[in-house]
């Protein structure tokens, strides 16, 4: 790779190789490493086939672009990686003036990942609708029981008052759902400010390894540069903390999280009209837990589909709310070696105020 053409290999948003002649890596950009779950020095010089193993779609594309095919393109092929599902992805195999092969994967767009992201917030708002139907006429009758079990209480025995006090115990619980649930009221950002994410993202570490995660370790890779985002620090420290204490409720004592953050100035999305938005910082929450059920990974952020025994589900559906209210997107990768939530963001721009 050229040094001329290195920030573009760089700030490609999605994964890239050069393969060469032997069929072996030679160049890794960042986003295959995120990708892969793989570092550029356990993958450049490596047989292509130690990750991508033999027989596969991806394998056989770079093999068709050597042997006399200029570009091979297959589209919606389930990647695997290592061994490890890698999810859906097109893929493109490309042969170079010097023999090489330049392979790219394309993974779901950042499109449809925002369709999904609008989906979940629609839901989301479906909840809140709900809620404030149901909140006024579900608190009175709690209330009315609640009181009538304490009173009950001063007429009972010590045996009969355990009765009681199941009842206004589940009183209580069901109270604090409906609260969890109007959490989700249709206020946006608020007031919209620049905001330095690395500030934020310290903030919910110090909070997180203060009570929940208090058995975790930490690890931080950051990328000084990064400009700040628009948004609300106050709403942005709740989607971290929310991240966090998934990660860390998934974990054993002497589990591991990574943050991290990247600036990408190749991400964008289109929007109507012909416009487009930049979303190049990119904060990424990474545990090495036992990762999440393949059966619910698609459905992470929908209202009510939880992972923990007991959990109401309404965790990650905040998360996706909030993060598409500021304009971005979240997405979710799991497997047996660990979850990894990235969320991509605007950067502050001031004409726009």
């Amino acid at each position: 790779m050229t040094r001329s053409f290195e920030p573009i290999w760089l700030a490609l948003p999605f994964p890239a190789f050069v393969v060469d002649v032997s069929s072996r890596i030679a160049e890794v950009n960042d986003a295959a490493e995120g990708f892969c779950m793989a570092s550029k020095r356990q993958m450049k010089g490596e047989p292509l086939e130690k990750f991508s193993s033999e027989g596969s779609a991806v394998l056989d594309a770079v093999h068709q672009a050597q042997n006399g095919m200029r570009s091979v393109v297959l589209h919606d092929i389930k990647i695997g990686w290592g061994g490890k599902p890698r999810g859906v992805a097109n893929v493109q195999a490309t042969r170079l003036a010097s023999g090489e092969v330049l392979l790219l994967l394309h993974p779901r767009s950042i499109a449809d990942k925002m369709d999904r992201s609008l989906s979940h917030r629609n839901a989301a708002r479906s909840v809140v609708g709900m809620a404030a139907m149901l909140a006024h006429e579900i608190r009175n009758p709690l209330a009315g029981i609640s009181g009538a079990a304490q009173l009950l209480a001063g007429t009972l025995s010590v045996e009969d008052r355990e009765l009681t006090s199941v009842i206004e115990d589940e009183a209580k619980r069901i109270g604090e759902l409906v609260n969890r649930v109007e959490a989700f009221g249709e206020m946006g950002p608020g007031v919209v400010e620049p905001v330095n994410i690395h500030d934020v993202i310290d903030r919910a570490k110090r909070a997180a390894a203060a009570g929940f995660a208090s058995h975790i370790r930490f690890s931080e890779v950051f990328d000084p540069s990064i400009p700040p985002t628009a948004g609300s620090s106050d709403q942005l420290m709740q989607v971290l903390l929310n991240l966090l204490k998934n990660a860390a409720e998934a974990m054993p004592s002497g589990g591991a999280i990574t943050l991290k953050t990247a600036f990408r100035p190749g991400v964008k999305l289109s929007l109507p009209g012909k416009r487009s938005q930049s979303l190049p910082i990119e904060i990424s929450v990474k545990d090495n837990g036992p990762g999440i059920s393949p059966s619910i990974l698609d459905d992470v952020f929908e209202p009510f589909v939880s992972t923990k025994s007991g959990g109401t589900g309404l965790g990650l559906s905040l998360v996706s709310k909030i993060v598409a209210d500021h304009g971005g997107v979240v997405d979710c990768k799991s497997d047996s070696g660990g979850t990894e939530f990235r969320l991509l963001l605007p950067v502050w721009n001031e004409r726009k105020r």
